[in-house]
């Protein structure tokens, strides 16, 4: 029961993770209807912002934290600007833009080995190896921290997508833009705004998930798993997004903990492949016209 208990804390500290990645793929979702897999370089380059910034510039953790998200949060609407917003304006099919996405997720990848180097790199240990005992449950000082942000993040998204002006905009547009668009919702800030979100809660998750392994060019290809999760969970739903991200991690500590840790990455395939053949809208997606 005590391991038992023990993996059930791992994977919430992981799925919260997974959670502001999964968030970021959903709100791009369902918006834009397809996925946007250049944020996984995203990602990575919220891991190297906030590495760089407590290592060359020295700054304390939460002015590296804060530089991070926002750095991220720009450059996903730079990417934006660049990658989308002409294919928008084109009305170009959708797979121009999964295209575009690939391409943008490479170039992110390949300047940070051109320019930085494919050098792993680990973040200084700031919160300590010690941990917390709950009776027979250790929880980690990092993963912790980890679960409670992100449960303030998340938490934070909801209340702004519920109750402020833009996140019903947000709403409308996610229903159907033309028609939010008729009805005088600007339509292009809509879209630069979730972007802005994602980047931001994709800087979190980067910081996080550097903290938590390490820093390096690839770190961006953890987002599959994310992915799968908002998959799991059914694209566009933001609640789905969440609990799809918490039951990926709960099953994959299972699995490791109980099985071997070399089917740890095989059981979320077998997720992903399951869900699209049994219930292709996920467990609380709805059901919708064929998306990229």
């Amino acid at each position: 029961m005590a391991q038992f208990l023990q993996q059930m804390v791992n994977g919430l500290s992981i799925g919260s993770v997974y959670a502001l990645m999964a968030v970021g793929y959903s709100l791009v979702y369902s918006i834009m209807n397809f996925s946007n897999f250049a944020h996984g370089g995203v990602i990575m380059f919220g891991a190297y912002f906030g590495f760089f910034a407590m290592t060359l510039l020295k700054l304390p953790f939460v002015a590296s934290f804060a530089l991070a998200f926002v750095g991220t949060s720009v450059l996903a609407v730079v990417i934006e600007r660049v990658a989308y917003k002409p294919l928008r304006e084109r009305s170009a099919p959708f797979l121009y833009f999964i295209i575009s996405a690939m391409g943008a997720s490479i170039f992110l990848e390949n300047i940070i080995i051109a320019t930085i180097g494919p050098t792993f790199r680990t973040y200084p240990d700031v919160f300590g190896r010690s941990s917390i005992s709950l009776g027979s449950v250790s929880i980690g000082r990092l993963d912790l921290i980890m679960f409670v942000i992100s449960a303030v993040c998340l938490t934070g998204l909801v209340l702004f997508i519920d109750k402020t002006k833009m996140g019903r905009a947000i709403q409308a547009s996610a229903y159907n833009m033309k028609a939010a668009a008729l009805m005088g919702v600007n339509t292009d800030r809509v879209v630069m705004i979730v972007f802005a979100l994602g980047g931001l809660l994709a800087g979190i998750a980067g910081v996080f998930f550097g903290m938590k392994y390490t820093v390096y060019p690839q770190i961006g290809n953890i987002t599959t798993k994310s992915f799968v999760a908002a998959v799991f969970g059914g694209l566009g739903s933001l609640p789905g997004a969440v609990l799809g991200s918490v039951l990926l991690g709960i099953i994959e500590t299972l699995v490791a903990g109980y099985l071997s840790s070399q089917f740890r990455d095989l059981i979320a395939f077998v997720i992903l492949i399951g869900v699209l053949v049994f219930r292709p809208t996920g467990i609380m997606g709805k059901t919708t016209e064929d998306k990229a």
